[in-house]
């Protein structure tokens, strides 16, 4: 009897052994995987501040931390569950569904690059129509949200699939600590960041005030005329992240176009800075041109769709 529980906690004690050795690796895994997700941050911290310009100031903060845990929630609740299952049963299924995300966000930068040089255009055509929809600020905010949520949805899913392809060979118990360890962690770090970004112009009209140092209301003022600028641009950056990553994840399902670009990595090796921009360029007129494509695509559909309604109205 006693020989008997002696060996099961024997059993049990190299049991939490394993398992503590496996989870040792996990501090060494996070890292490794957040410095392979690090465009794809970029991207989403340069998308997500477009979505409260113009809204009230004072539901900046709100609204970002609304976005942050429904995109947080999605990463533990949905998409890390989501890729463990389909790694083990089915690790074909995931291939196939990042890159429909990556089309998603090749057309959505499409569109975005479309609506900046027609905009003065339209414009121009301008010609007011009836029965314009109000929206109401609440709705616009709802709006919002729901667009960040979308977009958040398909960078974060490929987040998690870059994680779970990082640790797929680790045990189980690795694999759910640092998904979720790199979910919190990303999550917090973005849109961190971007609460900073869309509040600076706040904290530079503070410091303007009378009551600091000369030096620090020339840094406030300084603040408040650069951000607007700074905004603008990361729209654009965003914009073009969305190309360059929706096109990469596509390019990364296909052999022929991820040797390709692997090819073009390793040809400039010896120039990392280059090589990065060169991969980057390409990713991006590729994502232009493929968003091109489907957003051809979509307009014929939504034309066939409406087509019979229209005739038998």
């Amino acid at each position: 009897m006693a020989s008997g529980l002696l060996a099961l906690l024997d059993d049990v004690s190299a049991l939490v052994k394993a398992s503590a050795a496996s989870l040792d690796d996990v501090p060494a895994q996070v890292s490794k995987t957040t410095g392979k997700v690090s465009g794809i941050v970029i991207d989403d911290t340069a998308v997500t501040p477009k979505y409260v310009v113009g809204l009230d100031p004072s539901r900046e903060l709100s609204i970002i931390y609304r976005i942050a845990k429904k995109s947080l929630l999605n990463k533990v609740l949905i998409l890390s569950p989501a890729a463990l299952l389909l790694g083990f049963f089915a690790p074909w299924a995931i291939t196939p569904i990042l890159m429909l995300g990556g089309a998603f966000l090749c057309f959505e930068g499409y569109e975005k690059v479309h609506s900046m040089f027609s905009k003065h255009e339209e414009e121009d055509q301008h010609v007011p129509e009836e029965g314009v929809k109000v929206v109401t600020p609440e709705e616009l905010e709802r709006e919002r949200v729901t667009g960040a949520v979308r977009t958040d949805m398909i960078l974060s899913a490929e987040i998690v699939a870059i994680t779970y392809a990082t640790v797929a060979d680790k045990a189980l118990a690795t694999q759910i600590v640092v998904m979720f360890s790199v979910a919190v962690f990303i999550t917090v770090a973005v849109y961190g960041f971007v609460g900073l970004i869309v509040k600076a112009d706040d904290i530079g009209v503070h410091m303007a005030k009378d009551t600091f140092h000369p030096q620090i209301r020339r840094i406030g003022r300084g603040i408040v005329t650069f951000m607007p600028h700074f905004l603008k641009a990361l729209g654009y950056i965003g914009t073009a992240a969305m190309l360059w990553v929706g096109a990469e994840i596509i390019a990364h399902g296909i052999p022929v176009t991820s040797h390709a670009l692997d090819n073009l990595e390793h040809s400039l090796a010896d120039i990392p800075a280059l090589a990065w921009l060169a991969k980057v360029l390409v990713s991006g007129i590729g994502g232009l041109i493929l968003g091109a494509v489907i957003e051809k695509i979509v307009v014929l559909v939504r034309r066939v769709v409406k087509g019979p309604k229209t005739q038998s109205t």
